[in-house]
């Protein structure tokens, strides 16, 4: 079994082979005696490591591999910061916690904080806060953008859970659904015509929200099915699987009440006494609630 850094060399190798972008049909093909979880693992420290990048023509994603970057470290750096840009280069845009700094490079902390305090002046470096750990910074090459993982993705600014912006998207990817089961019963087609005329796919829910203009953030298709799971949550809409393995939605009126605590995750979760405190509970917020509707 090849180890993961061969993986990521001989995906690295493939991709620079093709420089329009390699799919993954092409990668599957290149490398066939690649495991699918080592064929994962392997394009996922590439794309940490800042050697490709990710590209989406149509509805297909390829991989391209990016001119390597010259260092931008001054010619009188010395070999302190050199070592320490070194191992921050290495925790890609998922950063690097300063304790993990101090013990590979084997500074002590003055001297270390020094160094950061330097590469910081000299915006070489940044120093971004986790969503996970607040009141812990982890560290980053200035020009990287924070992994979801370190910034909450768009539902979080400045650390907060953006609850009433949830809120906002909820009501409005209902609105869209609602709308849309409208039209198709006012066309009297028959119930089994009604019921796939009133399904929305989520790239189309993703256009709507997107039209609206309603966010300032930019919102991925991701991002929007996230918001209708929690339509679906509310007992508002349902999720439906198609023959190509994706999901619909289709807003529905349930005769019953949203499911109460005992039923949902919440009421058996082993950390449900270290939840957050910003109102009612919510599956972009909890891991757990995540697993679930998935």
């Amino acid at each position: 079994m090849s180890s993961g850094d061969d993986v990521s060399h001989q995906l690295l190798a493939l991709i620079q082979s093709i420089p329009a972008g390699a799919s993954n049909d092409d990668l599957l093909k290149g490398l066939p005696d690649i495991t699918p979880e080592s064929h994962l693992a392997g394009l996922n420290k590439l794309l940490q490591q800042g050697t490709i990048e990710l590209l989406k023509k149509g509805e297909k994603l390829f991989y391209r591999s990016k001119e390597p970057k010259k260092s931008v470290l001054p010619k009188d750096a010395d070999n302190e910061e050199k070592i320490v840009y070194g191992i921050i280069e290495e925790g890609g845009n998922k950063g690097i916690w300063i304790r993990d700094i101090r013990l590979q490079s084997n500074l002590n902390m003055t001297q270390l904080n020094k160094i950061l305090k330097n590469l910081e002046t000299k915006k070489l470096i940044k120093a971004v806060k986790s969503v996970n750990a607040s009141k812990k910074k982890v560290y980053m090459l200035y020009n990287l953008e924070p992994d979801r993982s370190v910034s909450g993705g768009a539902w979080y600014q400045d650390q907060d859970f953006e609850a009433e912006f949830v809120d906002v998207l909820n009501q409005q990817c209902l609105r869209f659904l609602q709308e849309k089961r409208k039209k198709a019963e006012e066309r009297r087609d028959g119930p089994l015509a009604v019921r796939q005329l009133s399904c929305c796919s989520v790239k189309e829910v993703h256009k709507y929200i997107s039209d609206v203009g309603i966010s300032k953030v930019n919102l991925d298709e991701d991002d929007l099915e996230t918001i209708l799971k929690t339509v679906v949550y509310d007992g508002k809409a349902e999720r439906i699987l198609v023959s190509d393995g994706a999901y619909v939605y289709r807003a529905i009126e349930s005769p019953l009440p949203p499911a109460g605590l005992i039923q949902m995750p919440c009421g058996r979760c082993p950390v449900i006494k270290n939840c957050s405190k910003i109102g009612a509970v919510t599956p972009i917020k909890c891991q757990y609630m995540k697993d679930w509707l998935d």
